[in-house]
């Protein structure tokens, strides 16, 4: 508490600034200054003075980009596709047909110049289009990601319109807050700003760097298959700004929806309100169960933006913050496999002097490597590929402690900083299942709980890796210089390659997290190599065969003390059992004599495993070891889980009533660890205020009809 005290006392005292006024890093910290851009776009003045006027169709055509590129300049547009391009009004023959559809794109464009939202000096000047002012409504703001990534971000009167988060509707009307002009006008600015509708460039600068939004270029395996040029196909990054406490850790705005890119292939490059939603709650939750991950700002519905996949939806756009979005496929584009057969949008030959300018900005700005002496010209590949190896391992191994499946591990998925990134068809578990597939296209398994593993995706780090680390190897570990590959041969490409040393890492490192998590998870705090054989594992085993609730079970051992195991409380100790067992969709299926045996046997196992730390210096500084231990097994264990039936009935909801759907979603995923619902009270159901009935109602298990459900890649 004492540190949310001080995050929010520093958030209070720092000088905040609306969105056009946030400022940019130096040169060297941005991403699109160090990197080789699109010819096509090859600077940000051309972009807003030549293409933007003249030629915005390229910024939207899918095509492939030259070999060397790592990205493209390309403003947000969201519009339907294909473009429904309106002939001339008054009627008119049209001569240049070309030329009109680059007029009426053009027209479309954000480049306008417009005022800003306030006296504070902009960072960048903002431009709006002429055509374009569809209905935009912010429906998703998130505080924590505010607070931790952008706490110098004034939002005006922002949470003043979302109003109140609640989980029922709110019987007595809210008195209407007052807002100042300049609030509302900060606001507006940050949801024009934030739905594509306006853009914020500095094409040129005397007084700082130039600045333009881009998209980025990377290729992938997609289930196992190479797919060959994949890229931004509906992202795009709008900004990149220094923490204000930490002027080296710089955070990336990307708009995931805002239209097409060059890398879009046939797609319109618009996402649905349906999975925005769900990105939007997920990163959240996961941030606050402390797993590496994208973090979510806000959510923009678009209501009149129609959008077709399996059926008739609405638009929406969601920007997620990140200290980079690289991906593995960003290295694999530039060193893609060869001899490949694959049916995608083609790829492009091998550029090394791009896979080192990749390599390096990532190793030094990115990961920041230590213990690489850079003037010296020390080797850095295989430190790279390392670093990347420990940072998924301990992704992925968070991921299982807390049951949760991805749904789509492809390399063009899998972030370089290990953060869980591009959520899709993904999935909580909800009663045990170790094989339990999320992602309904995923008919072989190949990223089911049970194979949940990231050494697929670094391999393919490692093979993308290859040319650069064996020429540093025949080196003598020295890092290649620029223009380097010229002078590479085939006996230097790719030999003396640490395929075993890397999965060595993968496995000890997730074997460790795991095991770490999981005894916190179980109150336990002494590492224990018997932990898994003799505790964790019997317990997994067990909840899978009685069909337990997996988040349920470990809330309920989070209440279990050695007490219980003592003469004179079997009642209790059944009692304790019962609601365990509880924990099933199906009870009229359960031995439940056989069951509670099974418990008994364990929890006796568990209880000496307690009291092994009873006396221990890990709990020296507590004053009541079984209540330091009880809270320690809540704060790690959520009351509160974003189940595939609570994410469905949500975006119902949402559809149907943004004003009603946008305070649920402002209650849920942040606070995962609360006593949801009167957690223990035994006050009967009905005797309860009604949001503290939704909320216990939101904990359980829910429509048994979503047990297992699968979810589509439709998004």
């Amino acid at each position: 508490m004492n540190a949310v005290r001080t995050a929010r006392s520093t958030m209070a005292n720092l000088c905040k600034v609306p969105i056009s006024s946030l400022p940019l890093p130096p040169s060297s910290h941005i991403v699109t200054h160090n990197l080789t851009p699109d010819p096509i776009t090859p600077s940000s003045a051309v972009f807003s003075s030549e293409i933007l006027p003249n030629k915005p169709s390229l910024q939207r055509r899918a095509r492939l980009l030259s070999k060397e590129v790592h990205f493209s300049y390309v403003n947000p547009m969201p519009l339907e596709f294909p473009y429904e391009i309106t002939p001339p009004d008054p009627p008119a023959v049209i001569e240049d047909k070309a030329g009109y559809i680059e007029q009426w794109l053009s027209e479309r464009e954000a480049r306008h110049l417009s005022p800003v939202s306030s006296q504070i000096q902009p960072s960048l000047n903002k431009y709006t289009s002429k055509l374009r002012d569809r209905k935009r409504e912010l429906i998703g703001l998130s505080e924590t990601c505010l607070r931790d990534c952008l706490p110098h971000l004034d939002v005006g009167d922002a949470f003043g319109v979302l109003g109140k988060p609640a989980l029922v509707p709110l019987i007595e009307e809210e008195v209407a807050s007052t807002s100042s002009p300049e609030a509302e006008a900060i606001r507006q600015e940050l949801v024009d700003v934030l739905s594509g509708h306006a853009v914020l460039m500095a094409p040129e600068s005397s007084s700082g760097p130039s600045f333009a939004p881009w998209s980025a270029r990377y290729s992938g395996h997609q289930f196992g298959v190479w797919a060959g040029q994949l890229g931004d196909g509906r992202a795009i990054s709008i900004y990149v700004t220094p923490h204000p406490e930490d002027v080296e850790t710089t955070y990336e705005l990307q708009l995931k929806g805002a239209g097409r890119t060059p890398f879009s292939r046939t797609a319109d490059g618009l996402a649905v309100l349906r999975s925005s939603i769900r990105e939007y709650l997920c990163s959240e939750a996961m941030h606050a169960l402390s797993i590496p991950t994208t973090r979510s700002l806000s959510l923009i519905s678009l209501p009149d933006l129609p959008v077709i996949r399996e059926r008739r939806e609405t638009a929406c756009i969601f920007t997620r913050v990140a200290e980079t979005f690289i991906r593995i496929g960003n290295f694999e584009a530039l060193s893609p496999p060869s001899n490949t057969f694959f049916l995608g949008a083609g790829q492009q030959d091998a550029d090394y002097e791009a896979l080192r300018q990749l390599g390096e900005w990532t190793a030094r700005r990115v990961l920041k490597l230590e213990g690489i002496d850079w003037e010296a010209g020390e080797a850095w590949g295989k430190e790279l590929l390392f670093d990347v190896a420990r940072r998924n391992a301990r992704m992925v191994a968070a991921w299982q402690a807390y049951g949760f499946m991805h749904g789509v591990m492809n390399t063009d998925n899998i972030s370089i900083l290990g953060l869980t990134i591009d959520y899709g068809p993904y999935a909580f578990m909800d009663v045990f299942d170790s094989y339990h597939i999320c992602n309904h296209s995923d008919g072989e398994g190949r990223y089911a709980y049970k194979h949940t593993c990231s050494k697929y995706a670094c391999r393919a780090l490692l093979d993308a890796l290859s040319p650069l680390i064996g020429a540093e190897a025949a080196q003598g570990n020295k890092a290649v210089q620029p223009g380097w590959a010229s002078s590479a041969t085939p006996e230097t490409l790719g030999k003396q390659l640490p395929k075993v040393e890397m999965e060595q890492i993968l496995e000890d490192t997730c074997a460790i997290e795991y095991g770490n998590l999981m005894r916190k998870r179980l109150g336990l705090r002494r590492q224990e190599k018997a932990d898994q054989r003799e505790i964790v594992q019997p317990l997994m085993d067990m909840m899978e065969v009685q069909k337990l609730d997996f988040h349920g079970t470990f809330r309920q051992l989070a209440f279990f003390y050695t007490g219980l195991m003592k003469e004179g409380n079997s009642e209790r100790m059944e009692t304790f059992i019962k609601r365990i067992l509880s924990g099933t969709p199906d009870p009229d299926r359960m031995d439940h004599g056989k069951a509670t045996e099974e418990w008994m046997t364990w929890l006796d196992k568990y209880s000496v495993r307690i009291e092994s730390e009873r006396h221990s210096g890990e709990w020296a500084s507590e004053a009541d070891f079984d209540s330091a231990r009880q809270d320690a097994a809540k704060s790690a264990n959520p009351r509160f889980v974003l189940r595939q039936w609570l994410l469905e009935e949500l975006i119902k909801k949402v559809e149907g009533d943004h004003d009603t759907g946008k305070r649920i979603m402002a209650k849920m995923a942040c606070k995962p660890f609360e006593p949801w619902g009167a957690e223990g009270d035994d006050t009967p159901i009905d005797d309860l205020p009604v949001e503290i009935r939704e909320e216990r109602r939101l904990c359980g298990l829910g429509d048994t009809r979503f047990l297992g459900f699968q979810c589509s890649c439709s998004s």
